[in-house]
């Protein structure tokens, strides 16, 4: 897929998404993207393990998307010729009695990779200025000061979080950890056929909720405030991806090469030498492991 180049779609200035295509109008099949993404899966591979016996480096991806959008098997797909060691996935649910004893950050801040690891949010911080932005109600289970009813919650509480988040990346970034930020821009009409492809096939049952006919009713909501994040929350330190997700082979296509491209760039990663003392000994120890 030689048209599709990462840059094309990294978020650069303010951002309209309605005026964003959520399928690329180019000529190419199922067959065609599936060998695309395995040629970046191993270059991805390669270049992973010689990130994680380096351990200087680390990468945060952040996959965000309405249900549906296929964040789960993109996962599946492109980090499949992963190290298992180097790559651990966060499915981020609604938050646990323990969590919102904490501030809203600190469960992410235990789910940052290691040096020399790749972590991957499935659903992230974001979901933060998102759901709860949707749900403000949710907002009264962290018991905070000052806020003891929805009318509580005013556009400077929204506008502080947002600047919470990129303070809290830019500290990260700043430590060695490369942030990646994908929103999966899907049509509503696209999601509508995905969810009922669930409902007609009896092996795809058990991914229908109810509950995700009833946020498919608040679309535009989650719209206006998907695009008021990425617009607020879009650095240099930390970039958004807009990427149109109606097909799911571009898609992943899309974050492999971005991820790929990003890690290539990061020039010093070698892999470690062989101490000059063991190495000037090879011979021996091969030697003793053959008697």
């Amino acid at each position: 897929m030689k048209n599709i180049t990462p840059e094309d779609f990294r978020v650069k200035g303010q951002i309209d998404l309605s005026k964003i295509p959520t399928r690329l109008a180019i000529d190419t099949d199922a067959t065609e993207e599936a060998l695309a993404l395995d040629k970046v899966q191993m270059k991805l591979s390669k270049k992973q393990d010689a990130m994680y016996a380096h351990n200087r480096h680390a990468f945060l991806i952040c996959l965000q998307g309405m249900d549906t959008s296929g964040k789960d098997s993109l996962i599946r797909e492109v980090f499949k010729e992963f190290n298992p060691r180097g790559v651990v996935i966060h499915s981020f649910k609604t938050p646990n009695s323990t969590e919102l004893e904490h501030d809203y950050l600190w469960r992410h801040y235990l789910a940052l990779p290691e040096k020399g690891k790749f972590a991957v949010f499935n659903r992230t911080h974001y979901e933060n200025v998102l759901v709860t932005r949707v749900h403000p109600e949710y907002i009264l289970f962290e018991n905070l000061p000052g806020i003891e009813k929805v009318e509580d919650i005013t556009p400077q509480f929204w506008a502080n979080r947002m600047e919470q988040i990129n303070n809290f990346e830019k500290h990260i970034t700043q430590n060695g950890t490369t942030i990646l930020k994908f929103y999966f821009h899907m049509s509503k009409e696209e999601q509508r056929l995905r969810l009922l492809k669930r409902l007609e096939n009896p092996e795809d049952n058990w991914k229908f909720s109810a509950g995700d006919l009833k946020e498919r009713e608040r679309w535009d909501d989650y719209m206006a405030y998907y695009e008021e994040a990425i617009n607020n929350t879009n650095t240099d330190y930390a970039p958004w991806y807009v990427v149109p997700a109606d097909d799911k082979g571009v898609a992943r296509f899309i974050v492999a090469q971005t991820i790929w491209e990003k890690l290539e760039s990061l020039t010093d990663i070698t892999e470690p030498e062989l101490d000059p003392k063991v190495k000037a000994n090879i011979d021996v120890y091969r030697e003793q492991l053959k008697g």
